[in-house]
């Protein structure tokens, strides 16, 4: 009878804490310059990590490029707002930002997942202070540019098995890897899904 017990409560607790898992829709969350970016390095930091829960599900392929289309930076970042890196772009120059954050944990009041793309432009931003000094800073173009629902821009139910390639492969760490036996790994797939695997031999 403890144990019937003990059971129930522990299936409860699950059940409930499924139940609380929360997120804003895409809509509502965006990314920032953050404090300490200079002239050759950027850090952005992006709401979702703070607003999307569970966090330790949270995915975010980063891709930045200059005004060229040349890759600046790229990474899967996991369990993380901030996207820190070094660059030698030219402040007369810009940057693309674009950023996916995938959390298939975390259920929007429509039903889907959270599954976003967020774009925007990245540019030096210059003034004077009162004093007459002259400041600069990276900022995104737009002041507020808010993310895409994947889900409703594509619908899930288009997303066909055919269209399915493997992207990359990273450690639950987001750096990419390439895969290993007896490793939790996680798979990302061109059509937007993530698979946590590990291959066992």
């Amino acid at each position: 009878m403890k144990n019937a017990l003990a059971a129930a409560f522990v299936l409860g607790f699950f059940q409930s804490v499924n139940a609380q898992t929360t997120c804003l829709p895409c809509d509502q969350l965006g990314m920032t310059i953050n404090v300490g970016s200079d002239t050759t390095a950027l850090s952005i930091y992006h709401s979702g990590q703070y607003l999307t829960h569970p966090q330790e599900n949270n995915m975010f392929a980063w891709h930045i490029t200059d005004s060229q289309g040349n890759t600046v930076f790229q990474d899967t970042i996991v369990d993380d707002a901030f996207c820190n890196f070094s660059h030698n772009v030219a402040i007369t120059d810009s940057m693309t930002v674009s950023v996916y954050l995938k959390n298939d944990s975390a259920v929007l009041p429509n039903g889907n997942p959270i599954n976003c793309l967020f774009e925007d432009q990245v540019y030096w931003k210059t003034g004077f202070y009162a004093s007459g000094s002259p400041w600069g800073k990276w900022e995104f173009r737009n002041d507020w540019k808010p993310g895409l629902d994947i889900n409703d821009v594509l619908g899930i139910e288009n997303l066909s098995p055919k269209q399915k390639e493997l992207i990359k492969v990273v450690d639950l760490f987001g750096r990419e890897t390439t895969p290993k036996s007896n490793t939790l790994l996680v798979y990302i797939y061109s059509d937007g899904t993530i698979e946590k695997k590990v291959i066992v031999e």
